[in-house]
């Protein structure tokens, strides 16, 4: 039965702790006996994050305590690294699982598992106060070069950047969301590319800075960009992902499953457009 996380342990540990005494990534017949999983997030909110108090929050975790309570896993220790380093770090056997809804895309297919789609979302940009350069969309970076924007190192932004045809010049790289206001409003990038929930989050935190309006959704390869993020696991863990996916889509049957994500500021259309997408499809995608 669905509920709230009976015993969650939240402990945030920085993964640079971690570097020297990585471990094999567990079982799920070995996370069930010990108790406890490891699942690390990118402290990108709404997505994941890990707040003052150490309480894991965001649309992943929460479905992810969710679905450890219904396997019986009563312990997560929540680890926080950089979004670029989420890959390498089940790679190298540092967590079991990463709740950062991060975007299935066919590349990372090919280096770690992931589970069915939990979310979906659009795209987005933050921008200087009273949007000065008059940006309203990704392609503009191409049409205008005298224009930079800022992405997230690993972030998928990149890929519809060069897609668009935007100049390697133009890109002003970042290691993360944290650095995406004073990137922007101080100048050194004329806007902030990511995610709707992600830049409209951002804009709420700091001042010098909005969400771009009549936003238009970029068109890459000819279809309208719109992203579905799932949990991830080391490839060769395919029995924990199963399990995962089994929780999930029970899960996402219920009607807290749709609030955890409204909580955080998903739409309907989100939440509907989950179900749009299988991973097969997107790992296969061109």
């Amino acid at each position: 039965m669905f509920g709230k996380t009976a015993l969650t342990t939240i402990s945030a540990i920085a993964l640079s702790a971690l570097a020297g005494t990585a471990v094999s990534a567990a079982t799920l017949a070995e996370i069930q006996a010990a108790g406890t999983i490891r699942i690390a997030v990118a402290n990108e909110i709404p997505y994941g994050y890990v707040d003052p108090s150490g309480t894991a929050l965001g649309a992943g975790p929460d479905v992810a305590k969710a679905l450890m309570d219904e396997l019986g896993v009563e312990n997560i220790e929540w680890v926080t690294t950089n979004f670029s380093s989420l890959i390498p770090g089940l790679q190298a056997d540092r967590f079991d699982m990463v709740a950062a809804e991060m975007a299935i895309l066919p590349d990372r297919c090919g280096q770690v598992l992931f589970s069915e789609p939990n979310t979906s979302y659009g795209e987005g940009l933050l921008v200087a106060e009273g949007n000065p350069k008059d940006i309203h969309a990704y392609s503009d970076f191409a049409d205008k070069p005298d224009l930079k924007v800022a992405i997230m190192a690993g972030a998928d932004q990149l890929e519809m950047m060069q897609k668009l045809g935007v100049a390697e010049a133009n890109l002003v790289t970042i290691a993360s969301n944290a650095d995406a206001i004073s990137t922007v409003s101080t100048g050194r990038a004329d806007a902030y590319a990511a995610t709707s929930l992600t830049a409209s989050g951002l804009a709420s935190q700091g001042k010098g800075v909005e969400v771009a309006a009549r936003f238009s959704d970029p068109v890459v390869d000819g279809e309208p960009v719109r992203s579905w993020g799932g949990f991830t696991f080391a490839s060769g863990n395919e029995e924990l992902r199963d399990a995962v996916n089994d929780a999930l889509g029970a899960f996402k049957q219920t009607p807290e499953w749709a609030e955890v994500l409204t909580g955080y500021g998903f739409t309907q259309a989100d939440v509907d457009g989950s179900a749009e997408r299988t991973t097969a499809e997107l790992c296969a995608a061109k």
